[in-house]
C-alpha cells in the first residue's frame, strides 16, 4: 500500500489541516497500542460508547505518527501533525476501504449468513489456496470495523479475496457491500442469531442479500423464502444476468441435488447430482452444520470448474475450525468444548451436534447461560432448549442465569445458579470427572472464568507452528515468480526446526514442484510418512546412494568421485534415466563442480543412459547483501556459462536453478526454470521492507513454574552473575539451553514476554530453565510465557547474538513438542 494523502481529501470529504498533503502512507491503524505505528501510518481516531482514540493522539505524535483522520484536533496538537478532519471517522474508514478496494480488479467471494461464515471462509481459503494468492478476513473480522480492516490488507499480489460480512440489524449491509463489492456471493445458513434486530426472517434475508448487489453468482441452499427474496432482489436491481447457483437435500430443481447423505464411522458419504451426472463425495464430518458448510464450498469449487478428482481430494482434507468452538483438555480426565462467548438458540443446536461428534467421554455435561437473540418467547425458547437437551442425551445441565433458573422445571437433569459467581463458589461440590463438558454462555456471563477453572493446567514447553502462515508466505514468494517458473521448498533440518513431515504434507497440498532435504535420512523419513512429491537430497553421502535409489530420492551430485560412485551402483542395478542433479560451484566454494572440471564431467556423462540430469544448480553466497551485488552477478553469469555448456555438449534440457529466498526478491532476472525457497517460507526475510509482508510461523511458548521474591543483595543462578540491587520478583521458566536457548541470551541481554510485557532474563540460562524479572508484571504461576514469536522475533534474537535466524530456529531441541494448527 502506498497512498498519497492529497488523493484522500475528496474521497473522505475531509478538511485538510497540515503542512504538506503531498505525502504517502503505507499503513492504516486504529490501535494506538500497535508497535507498527510510525511515520507512514494513517491513524483513524475512532470513537465509541466506551472509547475515544483522539485521547491517544498526543502520545502517537510523540512516537512519530504524523497523519491522522479525526473528528476534531485534540488540544495542543494543532501544527504538530497532518489532520484530515471528517464528520465521522468510522464512516471515513469505510469510505477509505471502499476507495482502496476499487484499486484492485480480481474475483472477490463475499460470505454472509447467520452461521458458518468463518468456517466457510477458512475452508474456501484452504480449498482454493493451491491455485490462488488469497486475501481473506482474519479470524472473524466481519463487522463494520472488521470488514474495512480486512479489505485494507489487500495488496497487488493477491488474485482472489474471501471476506465475510456480519450484521445485526437493518441499514448495515449496504455499507459492507460498498467495501467488499463481491463478485461471487455465498449465503450460508440463515438462523435465529440477531433476530431481535429485524422485524421478521424475510427482512433479515433481504438485508443480507444487499451484499450481493454486484455479484455475478449467488451460492445458497434452496428454499421458498430465499428464492422469493432473491428473485425480487434481482428484479429490483435489474440483475438479469446474475446466476443463482443453488443446492438442496429435498428440491430436485436445485442446481446441485443431494441424492443421498450417509453417515459413516468418521465421515459422511454424499451422492450428488450436477448437470445430469451423479458424483460421490466424502466429507470428514458428521454434524449437519459442517456438512452444509462443506456443500457451500463444493458449489464454489463447481463454479470455478474444478474437476471431480480435485474436488474429492481437497474436500476430504477439510479440518475443524476451532475459532468459536475450541476443544481443550480439562481437569480429572474431562474434555472441554469452549463456546464461552456465544449464546443463541441456533448456535446451541450446532454446539450440541459438535459435542456429540467431539466427545471423548461417554458422559456429557452442558453448562449454559441465559439465551439471548432467540426470536422466541421465554416459554417457547426454554421448552425447545429442554427438548434439545433431551434429544442430545445430555447427562446433566448446569444453568446459570435468572431466566434459565426460572424455567428449571422444564429440564429433568438441571442444577441452576443465579450467576457465574455463585456457580464458581460451589464448583468443588459439583464433582467434574471423566465427562465432556460444553461451556456455552453469553459474553456478559464471563464464562471464560469457568473455562479457566476447568481447563487442565499443562506445564510443557511447546513450539506452535501456524500452517496458515506457511501457506501465506509460500504464496507471497510464488507471486514474485514469472509464469511457468517452478518452486523447490527446503524442508531440511527438520523443516528449519519447525517439523519436516507436517510441513511437507502442507507443501504437497500446495503442489510445490520439489522438496529439498540435506541428507538421505530426512528424505526417507518423508517418504515413509507418505510424501509423494519429488525430493532432492542436497548433501548425499556415497554410503547413502543405495537407500536413495531404494526410496526414489534424487541426489545432488557435486564431484567426479561422487558421480562415479553413483554411476557404479546405477549400472549394478540396471537403472535407466535415474534423475540426478548437477551442482556447480560458481563462487560459494562449498560444494560443486568447478569450471576446470566441466570437461571431465561432460566426458563422464556423455552417452550414459543410466542417469538423467534432472537439473543443474548452483548456490549464491551473497544474494542477501547488496554490497556484494557485483559478485552475485558474477555467480549468475558463470552459472549461465557453465550450465549452457553442459546443455549444449550433452544435448539435454534440464531444469536450472540458482536463486534462494533472497535471490527470489533481489535477482528476479535469474529465476531460470526453478527457484529454491528456504527461510522465507518460515517467515524470515533479510529485507526489512519485505519482512512486514511475511507472517510469523513459529511461536515458542512455556509457562511460569514458580515465582519468588528475593531481597537486595541476593543472587540468581549459577555463578551469581545477577545480584539484586533491590527487592526483585523472580519467575522461573522451564526452558533452557538443552531446549535450544543460547546461554548468550541470558544475563539481561534477552527477554521473554509475559502478559504482553518484557521480562528480562536474569543470570545464566540453565540447562532446563531460566529465570526472569517480573517485578513490574502482574502474573502468577502457570501463566503463559512467549520465548519468541511476534515478540521477540527470531530476527531480533539473532541480531543480539550476532548470528542468523536460521540458527535460532534450528537450535530448538527435538524434546520440545511441536503443535501444528491452522
Amino acid at each position: 500500500m502506498s497512498i498519497n494523502l492529497k488523493n484522500l481529501i475528496p474521497v473522505l470529504d475531509a478538511k485538510w489541516i497540515g503542512s504538506d498533503a503531498d505525502v504517502f502512507v503505507d499503513h492504516i491503524s486504529i490501535d494506538s497500542r500497535s508497535l507498527q505505528n510510525g511515520s507512514k501510518t494513517l491513524f483513524f481516531a475512532l470513537t465509541g460508547v466506551n472509547n475515544n482514540a483522539h485521547l491517544f493522539i498526543p502520545e502517537l505524535i510523540e512516537k512519530g505518527v504524523q497523519n491522522f483522520v479525526v473528528q476534531y484536533i485534540p488540544e495542543n496538537c494543532n501544527g504538530k501533525a497532518n489532520f484530515l478532519v471528517v464528520k465521522n471517522t468510522l464512516k471515513a474508514l469505510q469510505e477509505f476501504a471502499g476507495y482502496y478496494r476499487d484499486l484492485f480488479d480480481f474475483p472477490i467471494i463475499g460470505i454472509t449468513g447467520s452461521n458458518g461464515k468463518t468456517i466457510v471462509k477458512e475452508w474456501l481459503n484452504f480449498l482454493l489456496s493451491p491455485d490462488y494468492n488469497i486475501i481473506r478476513s482474519p479470524k472473524s473480522y466481519n463487522s463494520q470495523v472488521g470488514v474495512p480492516l480486512s479489505v485494507i490488507a489487500i495488496n497487488e499480489k493477491h488474485n482472489l479475496g474471501i471476506f465475510e460480512a456480519g450484521i445485526s440489524t437493518v441499514n448495515e449491509m449496504s455499507k459492507l457491500e460498498n467495501i467488499i463489492k463481491p463478485t461471487i456471493g455465498v449465503l450460508t445458513n440463515i438462523g435465529s442469531a440477531h433476530d431481535e434486530g429485524f422485524e421478521n426472517l424475510e427482512q433479515k434475508i433481504k438485508e443480507k442479500l444487499l451484499l450481493f448487489k454486484k455479484s455475478k453468482v449467488v451460492v445458497y441452499q434452496k428454499n421458498a423464502l430465499i428464492d422469493k427474496c432473491l428473485i425480487q432482489f434481482s428484479a429490483e436491481n435489474h440483475l438479469n444476468d446474475r446466476k443463482l447457483f443453488s443446492w438442496s437435500f429435498t428440491d430436485k430443481s436445485a442446481d446441485v441435488f443431494i441424492l443421498k447423505k450417509e453417515n459413516k464411522t468418521t465421515f459422511t458419504h454424499i451422492e450428488y447430482q450436477y448437470k445430469g451426472e451423479t458424483f460421490d463425495l466424502e466429507i470428514p464430518f458428521q454434524d449437519s452444520a459442517s456438512i452444509e458448510n462443506a456443500i457451500s464450498c463444493l458449489l464454489v469449487l463447481l463454479y470455478f470448474k474444478y474437476d471431480f478428482d480435485t474436488v474429492q481430494s481437497r474436500m476430504e482434507m477439510l479440518y475443524p475450525v476451532e475459532m468459536r468452538l475450541e476443544v481443550k483438555n480439562g481437569i480429572n480426565n474431562c474434555s472441554i468444548i469452549d463456546d464461552s462467548y456465544s449464546s443463541d438458540f441456533q448456535s446451541l443446536k450446532i454446539a450440541l451436534d459438535f459435542l456429540e461428534s467431539q466427545k471423548k467421554n461417554a458422559s456429557k455435561t452442558v453448562i449454559l447461560s441465559d439465551i439471548f437473540q432467540s426470536g422466541f418467547s421465554n416459554e417457547e425458547l426454554y421448552t425447545k432448549v429442554a427438548q434439545l437437551i433431551t434429544d442430545n442425551k445430555v447427562n446433566r445441565v448446569i444453568g446459570i442465569g435468572a431466566t434459565i433458573s426460572s424455567f428449571a422445571a422444564k429440564f429433568s437433569n438441571i442444577t441452576t445458579f443465579q450467576n457465574t459467581a455463585e456457580f464458581i463458589s460451589k464448583i468443588e461440590s459439583l464433582s467434574f470427572n471423566n465427562e465432556t463438558i460444553l461451556i456455552k454462555g453469553a459474553r456478559s456471563f464471563q464464562f471464560e472464568e469457568i473455562v479457566s477453572l476447568l481447563e487442565e493446567k499443562t506445564h510443557e514447553t511447546v513450539l506452535e507452528i501456524n500452517l496458515d502462515s506457511i501457506s501465506h508466505n509460500l504464496n507471497f514468494f510464488k507471486a514474485k515468480l514469472n509464469p511457468g517458473v517452478k518452486i523447490m521448498v527446503m524442508v531440511k533440518a527438520f523443516g528449519y526446526g519447525n517439523g519436516g513431515l507436517e510441513i511437507a504434507k502442507l507443501l504437497e497440498h500446495h503442489k510445490v514442484d520439489y522438496l529439498g532435504v540435506a541428507f538421505a535420512d530426512e528424505g526417507i523419513s518423508l517418504k515413509n510418512g507418505g510424501i509423494k512429491s519429488p525430493i532432492m537430497v542436497l548433501n548425499p553421502e556415497s554410503t547413502s546412494f543405495p537407500s536413495i535409489i531404494q526410496y526414489q530420492l534424487e541426489p545432488e551430485i557435486y564431484s567426479i568421485k561422487g558421480l562415479n560412485a553413483f554411476l557404479k551402483i546405477a549400472r549394478e542395478r540396471n537403472l535407466k534415466d535415474f534423475p540426478i542433479h548437477i551442482k556447480l560451484d560458481t563462487g560459494m566454494h562449498r560444494l560443486g563442480f568447478e569450471e576446470n572440471t566441466i570437461d571431465e564431467l561432460i566426458a563422464t556423462l556423455k552417452g550414459n543412459s543410466t542417469v538423467r540430469i534432472q537439473s543443474i544448480l548452483s548456490h549464491m553466497a551473497t544474494s542477501d547483501e547488496m554490497k556484494h551485488y557485483e559478485f552475485a552477478l558474477s555467480q549468475i553469469n558463470l552459472f549461465e556459462k557453465l550450465s549452457s555448456k553442459l546443455i549444449s555438449e550433452l544435448n539435454i534440457n534440464p531444469i536450472r536453478h540458482i536463486l534462494n529466498t533472497s535471490g527470489i526478491s533481489n535477482f528476479p532476472d535469474a529465476q531460470y526454470n526453478m527457484v529454491r525457497l528456504g527461510i522465507g517460507l518460515y517467515g524470515v526475510s533479510n529485507d526489512p521492507s519485505e519482512q512486514k509482508y511475511l507472517e510469523n510461523v513459529s511461536t515458542l511458548k512455556s509457562i511460569i513454574s514458580q515465582i519468588r521474591t528475593i531481597p537486595a543483595g541476593d543472587s540468581v543462578g549459577y555463578g551469581r552473575r545477577f545480584m539484586a540491587e533491590k527487592e526483585t520478583k523472580i519467575a522461573t521458566i522451564p526452558i533452557g539451553y538443552a531446549d535450544g536457548i543460547s546461554r548468550l541470551w541470558g544475563n539481561e541481554i534477552g527477554y521473554v514476554v509475559i502478559k504482553n510485557q518484557k521480562a528480562f532474563i536474569l543470570g545464566s540460562v540453565c540447562m532446563d530453565m531460566l529465570m526472569v524479572d517480573v517485578s513490574e508484571i502482574d502474573c502468577k504461576e502457570g501463566d503463559s510465557v512467549i520465548i519468541f514469536g511476534e515478540s521477540p522475533t527470531v530476527i531480533e534474537i539473532a541480531a543480539a547474538l550476532k548470528t542468523i535466524p536460521y540458527e535460532i530456529l534450528t537450535s530448538i531441541s527435538q524434546r520440545v513438542k511441536r503443535v501444528f494448527f491452522r
